[in-house]
């Protein structure tokens, strides 16, 4: 993890949605990695009970991070969402299970905070490699590894039933220092 940048999109309806995706696209392409997506959607049983039909509805160079939870059809839906993410040319990581995402031909593999140090065995094995990282330690622990980014929350306030206390831009911006 080199670089640290947050866009911050404006929550506001807009008469052209796809076209306020595309400009801030564009603006945060200039100054991340080619290998990472602008765009991070993330699944949870819970909240995505289908997350094959959210992923056919993901525009182009989406990062689609696929967090089975130990879900029982995660197979056969982790092979799916790899063969609309192929045909949708979106990023796809499987949460924290580098065996599913080989099984599944994904791109890459999402490590929980906890697990991140696993990378280190898998760096050659994946094209793309993210962690979670919620503290200051855990992003310099990520900064020391085999790693493609580091995603941290909940920095803004949100309505999120899983939203913890938001750590805000100041804090945010001391930690990546």
């Amino acid at each position: 993890v080199k670089t640290l940048f947050v866009a911050i999109m404006n929550h506001q309806a807009e008469s052209d949605p796809k076209g306020k995706f595309r400009r801030a696209s564009a603006r945060i392409r200039r100054h991340m990695p080619s290998n990472l997506p602008t765009l991070l959607v993330l699944t949870d049983p819970d909240r995505t009970p289908d997350p094959a039909a959210l992923a056919l509805r993901m525009p182009p160079g989406t990062g689609f991070i696929y967090r089975h939870f130990g879900a029982v059809n995660r197979t056969e839906t982790a092979i799916r969402i790899s063969e609309i993410a192929r045909r949708q040319r979106l990023c796809f990581l499987i949460g924290n299970d580098p065996e599913l995402a080989r099984l599944s031909k994904a791109d890459g593999v999402h490590w929980a905070e906890a697990d991140m140090t696993q990378s280190r065995h898998w760096k050659r094995s994946f094209r793309v490699m993210t962690t979670a990282a919620h503290s200051q330690r855990a992003l310099a622990h990520a900064a020391s590894l085999p790693l493609d980014a580091a995603l941290t929350s909940t920095v803004f306030r949100s309505t999120s039933p899983s939203a913890e206390t938001p750590i805000g831009r100041t804090r945010l911006r001391r930690w990546s220092q």
